[in-house]
């Protein structure tokens, strides 16, 4: 992302009038503002804000969507290159900047190439169409004979006839219109998209040139420290900042529930929040690890039917054999490595927000409500974000430096310290899933009964072959019931929300029925298949695993889980030793093979695998936010325990070619399965089965005693 990519700080409203110089293609009649105030209705119908064609022959790529690490910062750049012949290294990507990008409800659930790439694809093949019809009526030649290469569209018989985009949009605005919209290219045709290419914001991170929240500091920027209580549920009684200002310098803001102290220093401005002296009553809340897995099915709304097929009284009577079982997994945190930052600026009536954020729009709508603005008189720029994983829908760290600039009259910077992370961190849901099934006497499942407690419904749809099932959902990943949160603090989307738990669930289980069958689990799963798609994910698995399954427990400690994940297929395969002595898990080896239709970027993907199941690591074997009467017991890497590079095993991606089917997603997909291919390959070299997240050496123990 080149810096000069944000050197045309446009209003929305002048957008036309101000870019002139460049081309702006048009697809439709209409307003461009109007394309800000289709909310929640898709993608807009005008496309002109999709791209700019500068006169330097430099492509300015617009997207709502945020570069968090996923890599679309590149993949979006190479579907552009491809649909409008330019190099990639001439495409420059703006994301996220609300004054310059189409509306996007926010970067979330593996969405961005497969729902935003579409029309990207449409708008920059409609672009090309349009350039060369003018470049056609400049050369005097008919469009059927022109070509394209690399931005420059010239007649292929060694005559000198040719014109580059720069020149046509040399010192015009070029509004242009089809009847028809050209088809974007067969897949067959690509040279850019679907070739392996190294990230193009990798230099920029490395040498420490990529530019986050936390590195914009306008003139006179505060730094804030904020009081915070001790515990969720808790509630001030007093303070006493007598203290604290004394400082020199020093900014003290006491504003109905907030205080807080601000400095040109933040390491000034935390001394001075610890010298305030706050007495808090005590949160009312009673629960821990210990009790909330009760708390949560004794809390629970009646279910909502997810989806339902055939009668399951009636597959109970086919059934020759039955399993029921109980899963549970713990809050878990997203710890990202760039905690939440937003930077404020209000200068009269407009407000520049810089933040660390998933949701520009949302963010800029919430500050217009602190400010009391107009929304159009906030900008919201989001550089690039260090890790979301979800946790970054939700900006209060932006509403909190909104309200601190208006009341000090000076650009604040809110960055949370890693205590705050874990204190107002949005945990990924404990949650309980109940699942009761049969099988006939030819090993088919006949009938499947689930029941969600607040895991959400990702994911929970059955793709097995079952002619009764029955799948219901208490309360979603919101946690609501009754109309209040059951959960003793904030929750919500964690990296394949919903899916972590339900594949966990659902996959240990299908093990527990094969033990049942007496079948190895690769054969019953196929067995139970009748989705061709996800039968070849699981054979081409099998192949790159290159090892022979048996029946459960077989003491080779080898485990499988396949996901339908949104439309993308994957099957993970995995290899673990346990050390019956200390409980602890160590992988060896993970293969993962995943179909996610057409690959726009073959590293890219790998790379996305290769992070989820590093990072799936974690709510597996360690990571488990523990937490009494409200209190975040947890407020560090020192007791809360990530992945470390150690814990890596040998990881083997393929990538089943499927390109005749549009590109799904990637970001989160590899994750969803690895508690239950870890919980399967536990249970196959120890003969016991671990029921809950993560499988902490504590727990393998217990089983083990």
């Amino acid at each position: 992302m080149r810096d000069d990519a944000y050197s045309f700080t446009l209003d929305r409203r002048e957008f036309l009038k101000l870019v002139g110089g460049g081309i702006v293609v048009f697809f439709t009649t209409g307003d461009p503002s109007a394309l800000q105030q289709r909310r929640g209705r898709g993608y807009p119908e005008d496309f002109n804000a999709y791209l700019r064609i500068g006169e330097d022959g430099r492509v300015s790529c617009f997207t709502g969507k945020i570069e968090m690490g996923q890599g679309v910062h590149t993949s979006l750049a190479q579907m552009l290159a491809e649909e409008l012949d330019v190099p990639l290294e001439l495409v420059d990507m703006v994301m996220g900047d609300t004054d310059l990008c189409m509306y996007d409800s926010g970067t979330f659930g593996s969405r961005s190439t497969k729902y935003f790439g579409p029309p990207l694809r449409q708008a920059a093949a409609e672009a090309r169409a349009i350039l060369i019809q003018l470049a056609s009526e400049k050369l005097g030649v008919p469009k059927g004979k022109l070509r394209v290469k690399d931005g420059t569209i010239f007649v292929p018989d060694g005559s000198a006839k040719k014109v580059s985009y720069a020149e046509l949009a040399n010192g015009k605005r070029i509004e242009q219109h089809l009847g028809k919209k050209p088809p974007i290219k067969h897949y067959s045709k690509h040279t850019i998209s679907g070739k392996p290419t190294d990230r193009m914001d990798s230099r920029l991170k490395v040498t420490g040139e990529a530019k986050f929240a936390g590195d914009i500091l306008p003139a006179g920027t505060l730094h804030a420290k904020i009081l915070r209580p001790p515990a969720h549920g808790a509630t001030l009684k007093s303070a006493d900042t007598s203290e604290a200002k004394k400082i020199p310098d020093i900014q003290v803001i006491q504003d109905k529930d907030v205080i807080a102290v601000l400095h040109k220093h933040p390491d000034v401005a935390e001394t001075a929040l610890g010298l305030i002296k706050a007495k808090f009553e005590p949160s009312g809340s009673k629960l821990d690890n210990t009790t909330i897995f009760q708390h949560l099915k004794d809390s629970a709304p009646e279910g909502n039917v997810v989806t339902e097929e055939g009668n399951i009284q009636e597959g109970k009577r086919f059934s020759t054999k039955t399993f029921e079982k109980a899963y549970y997994n713990h809050y878990v945190a997203h710890a990202p490595s760039e905690p939440h930052t937003a930077v404020v600026n209000i200068q009269g009536d407009q407000a520049t927000v810089w933040a660390s954020t998933q949701s520009p729009f949302r963010a800029q709508r919430e500050v217009a409500q602190v400010l009391g603005f107009p929304q159009e008189k906030v900008r919201v720029i989001t550089p690039f974000v260090g890790c979301g994983f979800g946790g970054k829908n939700q900006g209060n760290q932006i509403t909190e430096a909104a309200r601190l600039a208006k009341l000090t009259g000076k650009p604040v910077q809110v960055a949370w310290t890693r205590k705050e992370e874990f204190l107002y961190d949005t945990f990924r849901p404990a949650a309980v899933i109940d699942i009761q099934s049969g099988l006939n006497n030819a090993n088919q499942i006949v009938f499947w009964e689930y029941h969600n407690y607040f895991a959400g419904d990702r994911s929970s749809q059955p793709f097995y072959k079952i002619p009764h099932y029955k799948v219901l959902s208490m309360g979603g990943w919101g946690g609501r019931s009754g109309g209040r949160s059951v959960h003793p603090f904030g929750v919500g989307a964690w990296r394949g929300p919903g899916s972590n738990t339900n594949v966990f669930a659902i996959e240990s289980h299908i093990d527990i029925m094969a033990e049942g069958a007496g079948m190895d689990p690769l054969e019953f799963r196929l067995h139970n298949l009748t989705d061709e798609r996800m039968k070849r994910v699981l054979r081409v698995a099998a192949d790159k695993f290159g090892q022979s399954f048996s029946k459960a427990p077989s003491g080779n400690g080898y485990g499988l889980a396949c996901t339908d994940y949104l439309g993308t297929y994957l099957a993970t395969m995995a290899e673990v030793n346990v050390n019956q002595k200390s409980g602890e898990v160590r992988v060896e080896r993970v293969v993962c093979a995943q179909d996610t239709g057409e690959v726009i970027n073959p590293e890219g993907v790998r790379m996305q695998i290769e992070g989820c199941i590093t990072m799936g690591l974690g709510y597996c074997l360690t990571e488990e936010i523990r937490f009494s009467n409200g209190r975040i017991l947890d407020e560090n890497f020192d007791t809360y325990e990530i992945p470390r590079f150690s814990w890596t095993p040998k990881i083997e991606t393929v990538l089943v070619d499927n390109p005749e089917m549009p590109p799904q997603g990637c970001g989160e997909p590899a994750i969803t399965s690895m508690g239950a291919v870890i919980a399967n390959a536990v249970y196959d070299a120890i003969g016991n089965r671990m029921f809950t997240l993560p499988m902490t050496p504590a727990r393998i123990k217990k089983t083990l005693s």
